[in-house]
C-alpha cells in the first residue's frame, strides 16, 4: 500500500496538486501562506507560495513592494543600498549624502552647477539677491551680513556717492571736508591733474593744484612778482621775523592779516 501524500497542516491529499515543502514537510498552498509564508515589511501581508520573494537581512518583502523608500523606483532586480534601516536607490542615496541648497534645501548632486561661500552651498539659480530677487549666480556680489546684494543694488543701497558724478564709490574713493570723490574725480580744475595725496588749494569750492594756483589764481608780490602761495589757506607766505629786509615788514604783515 503506498504510503498517504497529504497536506503536514490539513491533512488533505496532495496528489497531482501543487504543494510547498517547507522544513521536510510537505503542505498545500493555502497552508503554507497560512503557516508558513513571511510577513512583507512593506505591506504587511504574507508573501504566498505563488509570490516573488526579495530578502534581505531576515527581512522579507514581495519583489513589487520591494522600492526605493524615496522614489520608489523598483528595486527588485537592481542594486540598492541599505541606510538607517530604509532601503535606497543608488539615485537618492547619492542625494541623501550631498550638501543642501541654502536656498531650496534640496540636495546639491553632481553635474548640479552651484556656488559656495563661507562653507555654505546654493544651487546656482537659488543664490539671488536679497534686495531685486534676480539671479546673482556666479557673478559678482556684496555680502551684508546674512544678505548678498548684486552690484547695482549694493551701490544703489549702500555705496557713497561722488559729489562730482553722483555716480557710486566702488574702490579707491577719497574724502575731502566729510565729502566723498571718486580719485579721478578730485582733480585740478584748470589742468585735470589728479589732486588725491597731492598739494593743492581750494578757491570758493574749486581746487587747483600747486603750479596751477600759482599760474592762474596766485597774486603777485609788487616787489619780486613771484606768486605769493599758502596752499594750505591761501594767505600769504609765513615769513619768519629776521629773515626779510627790513623795508618789507609792512607789506607782509598787511598780506598775512
Amino acid at each position: 500500500m503506498a504510503e498517504k501524500f497529504d497536506c503536514h497542516y490539513c491533512r488533505d491529499p496532495l496528489q497531482g496538486k501543487k504543494y510547498v515543502e517547507k522544513d521536510g514537510h510537505h503542505c498545500c498552498l493555502k497552508c503554507f501562506d497560512k503557516f508558513c509564508a513571511n510577513t512583507c515589511v512593506e505591506c504587511r501581508k504574507p508573501i504566498g507560495a505563488d509570490s516573488k520573494e526579495v530578502h534581505y537581512k531576515n527581512r522579507y518583502w514581495h519583489d513589487t513592494c520591494f522600492h526605493c523608500a524615496k522614489c520608489l523606483h523598483p528595486l527588485a532586480n537592481e542594486t540598492f543600498v541599505s541606510k538607517d534601516n530604509k532601503i535606497l536607490c543608488n539615485k537618492c542615496t547619492t542625494r541623501e549624502d550631498s550638501p543642501k541648497c541654502k536656498g531650496c534645501f534640496k540636495p546639491i548632486v553632481a553635474g548640479d552647477q552651484n556656488v559656495e561661500y563661507k562653507k555654505t552651498v546654493w544651487h546656482k539659480d537659488c543664490f539671488t539677491c536679497s534686495n531685486c530677487k534676480q539671479v546673482i549666480g556666479t557673478g559678482s556680489f556684496f555680502p551684508k551680513g546674512e544678505d548678498f546684494y548684486c552690484v547695482t543694488c549694493h551701490e544703489a543701497k549702500f555705496a557713497k556717492h561722488c559729489v562730482k558724478c553722483n555716480k557710486a564709490i566702488t574702490s579707491g574713493g577719497i574724502t575731502y571736508q566729510d565729502q566723498p570723490w571718486h580719485a579721478e574725480c578730485f582733480v585740478c580744475v584748470t589742468c585735470s591733474k589728479k589732486l588725491a595725496g597731492q598739494r593743492f588749494t581750494a578757491v570758493e569750492d574749486q581746487y587747483y593744484c600747486v603750479d596751477c594756483y600759482k599760474n592762474f589764481v596766485a597774486k603777485k608780490c609788487a616787489g619780486c612778482k613771484n606768486p605769493i602761495t599758502a596752499p594750505t589757506s591761501g594767505a600769504g607766505i609765513r615769513v619768519e621775523r629776521g629773515l626779510v629786509p627790513r623795508g618789507w615788514w609792512f607789506f607782509i604783515e598787511k598780506i598775512e592779516a
